[in-house]
């Protein structure tokens, strides 16, 4: 064999293992970027590559400012709640603090007082009870059960939900329909805590004063299950739509606040999400997601 033959021989074995180590460089880069967007679609971002090269730096890098993003987030989540919760018993307590300390100043050495006792008592009494309900709603919103999931006919879920609501929305003069893009739609979830959900989203659109209640469904991106509940009641205000998900946050009157954080909850159980979309004077429109 000649000497130019040994070197082309050389050259093609050298291209060879230097394209078979690209590749199996390239498989394992992709399995990386793979494992990071499951951790950081499942909000898991306790991984870390070793810094071994770019790619891996980069990897990190982006991990690193998802996890600033998140705490952010949580911070901004955590600062919006205890402003809500420190509102709604400072207005129960303080008119209790007020009234009985008003109460005990006007009674006198024979214990006689000008005030009406009995009122005073009344109203005490009525404020404990509203701050107990609000503890217990509480309890309620940070005590989500864990789904217990079935295959779901989304026709026959929906057929179920309209029908529970069915008396309510004649009284309001309007309609709710389901009307899907495809037929034969499936979800794995929890019947009772998705039925929840459906009817808080048509009570609170009759509520704002809808008369066409659409639900629609379609198959999206990767399998998932789109729902989206439109209705054409009054809109929710553009400063209120970035809170509606805070818990206890309110725009009703006689409101709780803890439907759409609950509902938000219970489809982060589900792998899913709910969202506001739009909201505006053609129509209002919240999004489910099932993963």
């Amino acid at each position: 064999m000649s000497a130019w033959q040994i070197i082309l021989l050389v050259s093609i074995v050298a291209i060879v293992a230097a394209v078979l180590a690209t590749l199996r460089t390239r498989h394992r880069d992709i399995k990386k970027v793979a494992y990071m967007m499951d951790a950081l679609e499942d909000g898991e971002l306790n991984f870390r590559f070793q810094e071994s090269n770019k790619f891996n730096r980069t990897l990190n890098r982006i991990r690193t400012i998802f996890e600033k993003q998140r705490q952010a987030h949580e911070q901004d989540s955590w600062t919006k709640l205890i402003r809500v919760l420190t509102h709604e018993i400072m207005n129960t307590v303080s008119p209790i603090a007020s009234l009985s300390d008003a109460m005990a100043k006007s009674v006198d050495e024979n214990g006689h007082s000008e005030l009406d006792i009995k009122a005073g008592l009344e109203t005490i009494s009525d404020s404990s009870k509203n701050l107990i309900g609000f503890v217990q709603t509480y309890r309620q919103l940070s005590g989500v059960a864990r789904p217990v999931r079935k295959a779901l006919d989304l026709r026959e879920l929906m057929d179920s939900v309209i029908a529970l609501n069915s008396e309510f929305t004649a009284s309001c003069g309007a309609s709710c329909k389901y009307r899907p893009e495809e037929e034969d739609l499936m979800i794995y979830a929890d019947e009772g805590q998705i039925s929840q959900i459906l009817i808080n989203l048509i009570k609170n659109a009759l509520q704002a004063g809808a008369r066409h209640i659409d639900i629609s469904a379609r198959m999206g991106k990767d399998d998932e299950v789109i729902v989206q509940v439109a209705n054409d009641g009054e809109p929710i205000p553009v400063s209120a739509q970035e809170q509606i998900f805070i818990p206890f946050y309110t725009t009703k009157k006689e409101g709780s606040g803890i439907g759409l954080s609950l509902a938000r909850q219970i489809m982060r159980q589900h792998n899913g999400s709910i969202d506001l979309v739009k909201s505006d004077a053609a129509e209002t429109v919240f999004e489910l997601r099932f993963r």
